[in-house]
């Protein structure tokens, strides 16, 4: 069976009765190169372990069971099940689990049902939960890289450099734990139904260790979300409203001190500016305070 046929998926659909959920963001390929492609980009080999989520009607897991030693799709969309009991009943490495992935323990999770393996991430993951899975991901410290289909707008953000418009917090974020490379655009003609915007396929490939040194990561984010909080504001008066604890006159000194300009706007700063600034106010606070 040829699961990126349009017929060939509307004829699946129609033998199990589904109907596509738009809640769900559901979104199913219909070009045989987009999945083989990003399958291809994973860099999977028999000693990997693969978490795929939101398996669609099976195309992309397919590709995945030809090259890693271990599939374990999550999907939660419980409708799916009769689906891909008949597109995946070829595939013995494949494991499907019908769940919110957003609700599991993925340490846990992959210790279980992938022992022995190194574990990646490779999905199209749904439009809606993008951010939140991708969170999920890279907070779990256990996969290697993280590759995935998301909206090109969300993938723009995620690998921007400082004093562009795509540039925010959570491209901060996720460059603090990863080296994010945009790889290839797949246009809204490869879906059914078709998608409003593009959608690129990423790679984050896991740092061993953070891009700068900080002695507190809780404040580090929070001064780069009150910066980007407030973009039209200089630096100073975003982090007074979020950080009233220290005054303005005393960030403008801590600034001034670091050799950076009072006016500075947090979008012109990167990883290792933000994290001198943090620092900073952390030494200020253990000795004013």
């Amino acid at each position: 069976m040829n699961l990126t046929d349009y017929n060939e998926i509307r004829a699946l659909l129609a033998r199990h009765q589904f109907r596509f959920s738009k809640s769900k963001g559901q979104n199913f390929l219909t070009a045989a190169w987009v999945p083989e492609d990003i399958a291809a980009s994973a860099g999977l080999d028999e000693n990997t372990g693969v978490l795929e989520v939101g398996p669609g009607v099976g195309c992309l897991t397919k590709e995945l069971s030809l090259r890693a030693g271990k599939v374990l799709s999550v999907e939660l969309d419980r409708d799916l099940k009769p689906v891909l009991a008949e597109t995946l009943a070829e595939c013995g490495n494949v494991e499907l689990l019908f769940a919110d992935a957003l609700k599991l323990d993925l340490n846990a999770l992959v210790r279980e049902h992938m022992p022995g393996l190194r574990h990646v991430v490779c999905a199209n993951i749904p439009y809606n939960v993008t951010s939140p899975l991708l969170t999920a991901f890279l907070e779990a410290g256990c996969f290697e890289t993280v590759t995935v289909m998301i909206q090109r707008e969300v993938a723009k953000r995620i690998c921007a450099g400082p004093g562009t418009a795509d540039y925010g917090a959570f491209g901060i974020f996720v460059q603090w734990h990863a080296v994010p490379e945009l790889l290839f655009d797949v246009p809204p003609s490869c879906f059914v139904p078709r998608p409003k915007v593009t959608s690129s396929v990423v790679r984050l490939t896991r740092r061993s260790a953070p891009p700068a040194a900080v002695q507190d990561e809780q404040l580090f984010f929070r001064l780069v979300r009150a910066a980007f909080n407030q973009r039209r504001k200089t630096l100073v008066n975003a982090l007074s409203a979020q950080i009233p604890e220290l005054e303005k006159t005393r960030l403008e000194e801590i600034l001034s001190t670091l050799g950076f300009d009072v006016r500075i706007r947090g979008e012109t700063l990167d990883i290792e500016g933000f994290a001198k600034i943090s620092d900073a106010i952390f030494r200020a606070q253990t000795t004013d305070f």
